[in-house]
């Protein structure tokens, strides 16, 4: 394949990457919704401006600290740190032309990890299982940057 086709959707890997990259980033939002969504259900603003157009009566006070809310910005900030640098790196392992089979199982493994790591942090489930996923995806973003800085040696 000539590089110009590497990063085409001739190309299966770059149109797998593509693929489970949207899945992982679409997966992003809806925790990313699921912050604002837990602040109003729960009453728990962080900015005064926040408070008054949710409470006209200006009984709420700010409230920085509530559990359900900072697992949620949690989780979320955690998929900024993975899903963003699986963008990146997967866009630079896709440019190495690697085996289909071989990428596309990365891609599939990193976005099952993260689906789970969102089901079982935001449900609360006991640990390991939430440092387990992130551990998967970990491996794979590494796997891929380690293939990839081989290939520009």
């Amino acid at each position: 394949m000539t590089d110009a086709t590497l990063l085409s959707m001739d190309n299966p890997v770059f149109k797998a990457f593509g693929f489970y990259a949207m899945v992982v980033i679409l997966k992003m939002f809806v925790v990313q919704l699921s912050v604002p969504y837990r602040r109003i259900t729960r009453k728990s603003f962080s900015t005064p401006e926040d408070i008054k157009m949710n409470d006209p009566s200006g009984k709420l006070k700010v409230i920085k600290n509530d559990d359900v809310v900072e697992r949620h910005r949690s989780a979320h900030l955690n998929d900024m740190e993975n899903i963003i640098p699986f963008v990146l790196v997967g866009l630079f392992y896709v440019a190495t032309n690697p085996a289909a089979s071989t990428a596309i199982l990365l891609f599939r493994i990193f976005t099952g990890s993260r689906i789970v790591h969102s089901i079982v942090y935001l449900g609360q489930v006991p640990q390991p299982a939430r440092a387990l996923s992130f551990f998967v995806s970990m491996i794979v973003n590494c796997v891929m940057a380690i293939f990839t800085l081989q290939a520009f040696l």
